[in-house]
């Protein structure tokens, strides 16, 4: 039995799904493929390096710094979030707060990582090869919010945020040979989502990325389907489905810490929930 973990990410309400992360670490559950989508790939790596609250850290501290975002960093990088600084000042061995990357290698958990060719519009999936020691790009390249955020190259190519190519890669979960998946939503797993600002937000990238802009015309519309079809796979005890039932006030880039502090408790009281669908007992260890 095969058994995968998704997180879609989504900015700052990405604090949901690292107290859940945590309430499975401190269970010993672990995960044969963990898919990453922007910020779910940082979160996923901290999981797969089992740093228990060092996604906290970094939610509540870091993203209240000026460094990490804000409109000087806009101006002067063409970025409100310094993606360099999060995943190298801060993550490297000499950093701050070093992502512990020879237990994130030696783990047995498949990682995929998603990102967003900007040429092409279409997702990417980097993997653990794609990593090495201090080393993050892909974490980088996956969190590159169109327009937000100036894309991020590797080898010469540039990628955006994985949500506008895959923004719930279930079926690639289920493609890469997982049997059940537990899938981390960041919104009410009931929201629809519309395309009213990401069509304002493509036209900013446009010019020189249509492709790109195309896709996250189409992202809302995409990010719909796949959670109707999770819910589907959910019907036939393939998928379990974590969501917050409210976000507590956090919204993609705000910084309210109490808010949150808040949804973090939430997502840690929630992770329990998909313990009997691991067949893991909330006392002990997984079985």
């Amino acid at each position: 039995m095969k058994t995968g973990i998704i997180d879609v990410g989504g900015g700052l309400r990405g604090i949901y799904a690292a107290g859940i992360l945590d309430r499975f670490l401190e269970n010993n559950v672990s995960f044969d493929l963990g898919i990453g989508v922007s910020a779910g790939s940082a979160n996923l790596a901290a999981f797969g390096a089992r740093q228990h609250r060092r996604n906290f850290q970094f939610y509540t501290e870091f993203s209240m710094r000026k460094e990490y975002m804000g409109m000087a960093n806009f101006l002067l990088h063409h970025s409100f979030v310094d993606l360099d600084y999060v995943y190298s000042t801060l993550s490297n061995s000499t950093g701050e707060y070093p992502l512990d990357y020879p237990a994130l290698r030696d783990n047995p958990m498949e990682f995929l990582v998603v990102a967003t060719d900007a040429r092409t519009g279409l997702p990417r999936y980097f993997d653990k090869s794609d990593i090495s020691q201090d080393q993050y790009h892909v974490c980088k390249a996956s969190s590159a919010i169109p327009f937000v955020c100036a894309p991020y190259f590797i080898d010469g190519v540039p990628y955006y945020d994985g949500a506008l190519g895959d923004p719930v890669p279930v079926e690639k979960a289920f493609a890469w040979g997982c049997d059940r998946v537990v899938l981390i939503l960041s919104r009410p797993e009931d929201t629809i989502r519309n395309n009213r600002k990401d069509s304002r937000m493509a036209r900013g990238i446009e010019h020189k990325y249509p492709m790109a802009a195309e896709a996250f015309r189409e992202r809302a519309e995409l990010y719909n389907r796949s959670v109707d079809l999770a819910k589907k796979y959910r019907e036939e005890g393939r998928v379990f489905i974590l969501s917050p039932d409210d976000t507590c006030g956090v919204d993609t880039l705000s910084r309210n810490k109490e808010d949150l502090e808040r949804l973090y408790l939430k997502g840690w009281e929630d992770g329990a929930k998909a313990f009997p669908f691991l067949g893991i007992d909330p006392a002990g260890p997984a079985k």
